[in-house]
């Protein structure tokens, strides 16, 4: 085989392990910031997400991703086994990139996508009825908008553009866990005579292991998808850092003088949904227009999480609503303004920046509409809460009959 394709599937494999490492960052942070009772219930709905998801994805999310454009919203071939099939994108990939490791890395975006849901209704969802929201983001949901924005649907014939997902994964985690948290309400407790009262985590420590985890998870997600081996991605590695970097020290300052004290955990969701935000423009930004993203992301995440808590009240015990929703739409529109090659700051008209807005108007549309749907539905059948014996007690207690730690 030719060195460039060796050379590609190689590090677009060390990518997708990365990413998948992100599972485990993700586990962390949202049992850290729940209660200790219910640890086990978050860290196997984690695990859970990416054995269905792969799954289902492999067998149906692919063909709708990648499979041949039906009017621009949908593929409609690539099912049960797209690498037996002759598909497009395998003749796209011909010599460059090896098909299997294609699909892996595509399968773990889709597992990212699909976990952000978890935080947001964490501690009193029902785990069966979890696993259904889980399969049908990972087959449906998720690879529709895909299929818009990479698989040569309608979103990017207008000139809309995400290259490593703020809005086409981020966004659409964001906005299911937004359709999520509000249809199962609020923990017990967690609002009394109309005002938010805080429900502090267990572990803080296990939290900000998680970040770090999901930061280095990002150096996967956003080099590897270049797909291949090549100075644009190495140049992608800096512009993360950057806006991980100054979006935590943002986040930091900001948040101690706001409330006069450095808060551990709101610095790193600033690091975080800098990360988010960074994920359309990472290609194109200059290292400058990094920076600027990190201290927008710095200074929106603790304002956007109060906003959602006391003005919502929706209860998102892991700020996924914040860190990927809001973060998921300013980095689609900063690309528009910040892209060094076609963004409204450096003098390239309004033109980009429209279609970006086009973007996060009809995937924000499309999945609050859809995943309303899907909860209400499975409200009104198999039910999504726990009962209020059961959320007293714990999740792990009653849904697993074990506990995370034994005194």
């Amino acid at each position: 085989m030719e060195n460039t394709y060796l050379f590609n599937s190689l590090f677009v494999l060390l990518a997708a392990v990365l990413v998948f490492m992100m599972q485990m960052g993700f586990a962390c942070c949202e049992a850290g910031f729940s209660r200790a009772k219910n640890a086990c219930n978050i860290w196997l709905k984690n695990f859970c997400d990416f054995c269905v998801g792969s799954l289902v994805y492999y067998i149906i999310g692919f063909g709708i991703m990648y499979g041949d454009d039906w009017h621009g919203l949908v593929g409609t071939t690539g099912f049960g086994n797209p690498l037996a099939q002759d598909l497009a994108v395998w003749r796209n990939l011909d010599g460059v990139l090896s098909p299997h490791i294609y699909l892996l890395f595509q399968t773990m975006f889709c597992a990212t996508a699909a976990t952000i849901i978890s935080g947001a209704v964490a501690e009193r969802f029902k785990f069966s009825s979890y696993l259904i929201v889980s399969a049908v983001m990972s087959g449906i949901l998720y690879p529709v908008v895909g299929h818009w924005v990479w698989g040569g649907g309608w979103l990017s014939s207008v000139g809309f553009s995400d290259f490593a997902g703020s809005g086409a994964v981020h966004m659409v985690g964001g906005f299911a866990a937004l359709a999520g948290a509000w249809m199962v309400g609020p923990r017990i407790g967690k609002y009394i005579n109309g005002k938010s009262q805080a429900v502090p985590g267990h572990n803080i420590p296990m939290a900000m292991l998680g970040g770090f985890i999901l930061w280095l998870g990002w150096y996967g997600f956003n080099p590897g998808s270049e797909l291949a081996f090549d100075e644009v991605t190495l140049y992608t590695a800096i512009t993360t850092t950057c806006a991980g970097s100054v979006g935590g020290l943002s986040a930091l300052l900001f948040t101690w003088l706001r409330y006069k004290k450095p808060d551990p955990t709101l610095a790193l969701n600033g690091a975080l949904g800098a990360l988010v935000a960074v994920c359309t423009g990472v290609a194109e930004i200059s290292l400058p227009g990094a920076c600027i993203i990190g201290i927008v992301s710095g200074i929106m995440l603790p304002l956007s999480v109060e906003f959602v808590d006391k003005v919502l009240r929706i209860d998102d015990p892991a700020g996924a609503i914040s860190l990927h929703g809001a973060n998921g739409i300013l980095g689609v529109v900063e690309g528009g303004l910040l892209s060094t090659s076609r963004g409204l700051f450096y003098g390239f008209g309004i033109k980009y920046l429209l279609a970006q807005i086009l973007g996060v108007v009809s995937i924000g549309a499309f999945i609050l509409a859809s995943t309303f749907l899907l909860f209400y539905l499975l409200k009104r059948t198999v039910g999504i809460r726990v009962t209020k014996e059961e959320e007293l007690d714990g999740l792990d207690k009653h849904e697993h009959a074990m506990l995370a730690y034994v005194m």
